[in-house]
């Protein structure tokens, strides 16, 4: 399943290239773009697990960049 999600306050594109690449890491994600300019997250994971998924690359993008939240 691919799903696109709306990112608010980030404030750097290298921050967004280091969170795209944490999230590529979590298990079960087969892609992951983060575009700094449009400030939007498209992820492509497994239907079953995409919940636990998502809160894991929740996590991912508050350790990188604290302020920014992904609008679910």
């Amino acid at each position: 399943m691919k799903k696109k999600y709306k990112l608010q306050d980030l404030d750097c594109a290298n921050c967004a290239a280091k969170m795209e690449e944490a999230i590529k890491k979590i298990p079960g994600v087969k892609d992951a773009t983060i575009s700094f300019m449009t400030q939007k997250l498209t992820i492509e994971a497994d239907d079953a697990q995409f919940d636990s998924i998502m809160q894991k690359a929740a996590a991912a993008c508050a350790k990188v960049e604290p302020d920014c939240k992904i609008l679910m």
